[in-house]
């Protein structure tokens, strides 16, 4: 994660490396090079390269006695100028306090409410599921991005500039994603879970049973703690289950997907071949069939496994806007940034025996293409961008998660304000 690149960097420093850190791939780019990375390691010089055909180009010149001072120098003259344009953007964020935030929580009218019950609680696993079912659900707009070619599609299939080439990778994408469904090259499998629910505060208490009284686990979520404009929010994803104090009995979901396995098989095939372009598309495939096939796993949740909304007929445009009642948020995105709540999803959902599917140290999963996240049903669920909270929730939250403030900090970093309540 960029994050991660940060505490990299700080190490590199700490440790009294002197060697240049390049920085590169898909999440990164010159501006947080400048602002987040360069400025935690000063020993040796920090190079943003925009994509691998490049690197070369940058270690050549990192190498040369002529080129070296001269290059490094204009480099971290440009960073300085970055970070000087960056900073005299940054907005002043007016945060409320949490207690503030909390009073302005999401209202759910809970006494005209009746949540919707599973057709069957805890956990059901699916193994080989078929991967001819999910290419109808595949989002072909951030495979584009993949390969750095901006449009949305179709229309990017038309683009004067990049039209050829999009429809030219198009076309060697499906060719590949037939023998991928024919010849089985990937398996995909997954878990999904419904449990009772019910909201405390911020977090979501998770049961066994539905009277209560066998409790599962707990799932800590933060609030938004900007100002909004009246009649706008602070949303908590707490806010979409019933609280304790409405005498309901909600309930909420969890899924974990893959269709990684099977695939290093093939990119070794590719790799004694020298084969870089198949090894990139095959990756690229594999991560949109994954996202395909949590999006489809969430339909059959809302028509058939949960069954809240059993006569939806959406088709998938409308499935990429979202259209439809309840949402999937992900731990380690907008809605719930701390990636370590993944860590709890696997738990309950008993994700590495069912799927293969493992976390990495720093909470990434393996294989990658992997999706995982929460199920909520309400009809007002939305998502919801967490931003910038100050160090009073922060302090909240290490409590509630019973985690040092200083481990808490490092993985909220991005959220934080410096200077905050």
């Amino acid at each position: 994660s960029l994050d991660e690149m940060v505490h990299v960097a700080r190490e590199m420093q700490r440790l009294g490396f002197t060697i240049p850190l390049m920085i590169g791939g898909a999440t990164t780019s010159r501006a947080h090079t400048a602002v987040k990375i360069e400025p935690n390691y000063t020993n040796g010089p920090t190079l943003y390269v925009t994509d691998a055909s490049r690197a070369v180009g940058v270690a050549g010149s990192l190498l040369s006695d002529e080129l070296r001072d001269q290059y490094v120098e204009k480099v971290r003259q440009e960073y300085a100028e970055v970070r000087v344009h960056h900073g005299a953007r940054r907005q002043v964020i007016n945060l409320l306090s949490i207690e503030e935030a909390r009073a302005n929580a999401f209202k759910g009218e809970w006494q005209h409410y009746q949540p919707p019950k599973p057709k069957s609680l805890g956990v059901r696993e699916f193994d080989g599921y078929p991967l001819a079912d999910l290419v109808d659900f595949i989002d072909w707009t951030p495979f584009f991005h993949t390969w750095e070619l901006a449009g949305s599609y179709p229309k990017i299939l038309d683009d004067e500039i990049v039209g050829k080439e999009a429809r030219q990778l198009l076309d060697d994408a499906k060719a590949m994603l037939q023998l991928i469904v024919e010849g089985n090259w990937l398996k995909a499998r997954a878990v999904i879970g419904f449990f009772p629910a019910i909201a405390e505060g911020d977090d979501i208490l998770v049961f066994e049973d539905e009277a209560l009284t066998r409790p599962l686990t707990r799932l800590h979520h933060l609030r938004q703690q900007a100002s909004k404009p009246p009649g706008q929010p602070n949303y908590a994803l707490a806010d979409f289950i019933a609280p304790n104090s409405s005498g309901l009995v909600d309930y909420v979901g969890g899924f974990a997907v893959t269709t990684g396995i099977g695939i290093e098989a093939h990119l070794d095939r590719f790799e004694k071949s020298h084969d870089d372009y198949s090894s990139i598309l095959l990756k690229a495939l594999a991560d949109r069939l994954a996202e395909a096939f949590a999006e489809c796993l969430h339909r059959r949740v809302r028509t058939e496994f949960w069954g809240y909304d059993p006569e939806e007929t959406l088709g998938n445009d409308s499935l990429i806007r979202e259209e439809y009642q309840g949402i999937r948020p992900a731990p380690g995105y907008p809605a719930c940034p701390d990636h370590t709540e993944k860590a709890t999803l696997f738990k309950l959902l008993s994700v590495e025996a069912s799927t293969g599917i493992e976390l990495t140290e720093s909470f990434a999963m393996y294989p990658a293409s992997s999706v995982s996240g929460w199920y909520f049903s309400h009809p007002s669920a939305r998502y919801f961008n967490v931003g910038k909270i100050g160090r009073d929730q922060v302090t909240d939250y290490a409590i509630r998660k019973e985690r040092p403030l200083e481990e808490v900090e490092r993985w909220l970093a991005p959220q934080l304000v410096d200077g905050g309540r």
